[in-house]
């Protein structure tokens, strides 16, 4: 196994811990501790008797359980913890993937989704979502991609980074596919439950058959980095012994603080909801507003969901503006360049309080 460099992560390295404002986050704003704990009336003296020995490797039972709670039929012993989201993408890779496998990605997309796959020895084809689409996907072109060694289908709805949520209707076309085509479908669903219109959600791709696997994280729409704490779900009882037996090898278990702190916030995850979404939905007028006074360097197809978009910038070139823009002016913007989008995008952060305050030092910089 050979990887290459995470251009994201690589990317944020340099500049996430010493720049005043990052104005393309994936995540939502976080909270301390001891907010978290607030949720609960006595969930302070239960986190300080927490004990700090090994804990299940599957995951807490109790957390298990909370997790079910985002689910119609999962039960606890068809979800598995992992340390965030990247974790389980690396071992549902190697757990179900061998050398000569094809496999098709949503793209552009979070770079590991495709990478670690390549890294295995997999073909992998881009199912691409396009701009001038509104970032939907083609369902023709994804029969157009299928082989005779095609193992999986790889789909991030709500997506990152254009925040498109695909239409329930294309949605059961693909879990119908993949059931019809013996596939395996990785479904990526780290923002679900940021829906903007609630009344759009989809289900998870897990409660429509075992043919199904759903990635979820505390980091996303909870705002929860810090946790790291992940989860695959599936009804798919070879997939979750594969991948337990694989994660032996990586973190064994989890952390037991993370464990406790997440099974809080996902019994309370309503209200880390509500909290999110008040921002976000703040953040996209304070951008609306912005793109409409600068339709001479802006476009972009607004966001259905999650806490980001896709923007294009339609003068210059945009690592150059990027570059530039957190140099001189202390604000980070992603260039689409790390999602080898080669259109002129970068990605706008909406999760965060301090937007307006970015958003002004940008027009600062805009003016000068």
């Amino acid at each position: 196994m050979k990887l290459p460099p995470f251009k994201l992560e690589r990317y944020f390295a340099k500049y996430e811990f010493n720049t005043e404002y990052l104005l393309c986050s994936s995540d939502c704003e976080s909270m301390s501790i001891a907010d978290l704990l607030s949720l609960e009336p006595g969930a302070d003296e239960r986190f300080q008797q927490t004990w700090l020995g090994y804990t299940e490797s599957q995951g807490d039972p109790k957390l298990r359980q909370a997790i079910c709670g985002l689910y119609e039929t999962m039960q606890p012993e068809q979800v598995l913890v992992h340390a965030g989201a990247q974790e389980a993408i690396f071992v549902f890779m190697h757990a179900v993937l061998e050398q000569g496998d094809h496999i098709i990605v949503h793209s552009p997309g979070y770079q590991s989704l495709a990478e670690i796959a390549r890294s295995i020895g997999c073909d992998v084809s881009p199912w691409m979502a396009r701009e001038e689409n509104g970032w939907a996907l083609d369902l023709d072109e994804l029969r157009h991609l299928m082989r005779t060694n095609t193992k999986a289908i790889v789909v991030n709805t709500p997506h990152n980074p254009t925040g498109y949520l695909m239409p329930r209707v294309d949605f059961e076309a693909l879990n119908r596919f993949a059931q019809e085509n013996n596939l395996l479908l990785f479904s990526d669903e780290v923002y679900r439950e940021s829906e903007y219109d609630p009344s759009l959600r989809l289900p998870a791709a897990c409660d429509l058959g075992p043919h199904a696997v759903s990635l979820g994280v505390t980091s996303k729409t909870y705002g929860l980095a810090g946790l790291r704490i992940g989860w695959v779900a599936t009804r798919n009882q070879d997939v979750v012994q594969r991948m337990a037996a694989l994660k032996d090898y990586t973190t064994i278990c989890n952390s037991a603080p993370s464990e406790f702190l997440a099974e809080l916030a996902l019994r309370h995850r309503e209200k880390l909801i509500e909290r999110n979404l008040d921002i976000i939905r703040a953040n996209l007028a304070a951008i609306d507003d912005l793109f409409a006074r600068r339709a001479d360097l802006f476009r972009w197809v607004c966001p259905q969901a999650g806490s980001m978009g896709f923007p294009r910038l339609v003068k210059g070139d945009v690592e150059d503006f990027c570059d530039r823009l957190v140099r001189e002016a202390g604000v980070l913007l992603l260039p689409g360049s790390v999602y080898d989008d080669r259109h002129n995008h970068f990605r706008l952060g909406l999760g965060r309080k301090n937007l307006p305050e970015a958003v002004a030092r940008l027009e600062a910089f805009l003016k000068n």
